[in-house]
């Protein structure tokens, strides 16, 4: 694995989302953390504070920087450049999706910069776009607390939308909710308990359906032949990606489909990059991505096959 892409600004790209439009064009929005600043204040305001980041390809390895998704009034627009030196509102974790109509996006937003874990409620909010560069807000959706991140969606077999998310609340296991229509939610429960897990990303391959969480040691796996019931692959430990370049392993990604291939689009720990003078953490991270395949019904890494 090499790199693909660091943040020009920060040098924190994580959890990145890419799509495909309609054009070929390739996008990817991602959690632009504040990494590369010395002072972003005390303890994890650096991972706060952070706007979603938006690159662009025509192949999906070479990414050009095209800006962030800055608040104006009830809308988020592209705005070229660096995100303002002072906000008051945290992005995470987006979400996109094509309903067949309109892109949506499932964005977490946290009040202020916490400097601190608990006590900030965490909420996901939906957004429409029709261009992926103006979002206009529709509001938070009705979950399962106030503690909710990192939102995954998708339309399962039998028809209804699901919702997959991390709740805080909830031991940070993965809680699923359903719709027909996308405007009203029923909360179905656990969709992925044990283990304490983030992250989640639901994609149907090889003729059954996938599910992969991020559980800070790498990434476990879990399959489904209707996209409801989730069965593990592999044992209690099992993952994927515990070993990746920088020294750590796999965190927080996503899928997208092109053509035959299926490409995993994930952030690990930069390959190169200053520590943090204060803490002597490595902060800066890196986008990578690996190509999925299933094999006797397990899913498989193939490989990044990245031209250079």
């Amino acid at each position: 694995m090499i790199e693909l892409y660091r943040d020009p600004v920060y040098d924190g790209a994580t959890d990145p989302r890419v799509v495909i439009d309609a054009r070929g064009r390739w996008w990817m929005f991602y959690t632009q953390r504040r990494a590369g600043l010395e002072d972003a204040g005390a303890g994890v305001s650096w991972i706060h504070g952070s706007r979603i980041g938006v690159a662009t390809s025509s192949d999906g390895v070479g990414w050009v920087y095209d800006g962030t998704l800055e608040p104006v009034a009830s809308e988020l627009v592209l705005e070229p450049g660096p995100p303002p030196a002072t906000v008051d509102r945290t992005h995470w974790a987006p979400e996109v999706v094509w309903d067949g109509a309109r892109w949506r996006m499932y964005l977490t937003e946290i009040d202020g910069i916490p400097d601190r874990w608990p006590g900030f409620v965490r909420e996901i909010v939906e957004y429409r776009s029709d261009d992926l560069r103006r979002w206009t807000r529709v509001g938070p959706l009705r979950l399962s607390s106030d503690r909710v991140i990192d939102a995954a969606a998708a339309r399962t077999p039998d028809g209804l939308w699901r919702l997959w998310y991390k709740d805080e609340a909830a031991d940070s296991v993965t809680m699923v909710a359903s719709s027909a229509d996308l405007q009203r939610w029923s909360l179905d429960g656990v969709a992925i308990g044990g283990r304490p897990h983030e992250g989640p990303t639901v994609f149907e391959l090889g003729g059954l359906w996938w599910m992969i969480v991020d559980e800070w040691r790498g990434m476990g796996v879990y399959r489904s032949d209707d996209g409801i019931r989730w069965v593990r692959q592999g044992d209690d430990d099992a993952v994927i990606l515990a070993d990746a370049p920088g020294g750590g392993h796999g965190s927080h990604g996503a899928h997208v489909r092109h053509g035959e291939d299926l490409w995993f689009y994930f952030f690990g720990t930069a390959e190169t990059g200053p520590v943090h003078a204060g803490t002597g953490e490595m902060r800066r991270s890196a986008v990578y991505r690996l190509r999925l395949d299933v094999e006797a019904g397990e899913l498989v890494v193939r490989g990044s096959e990245v031209p250079r």
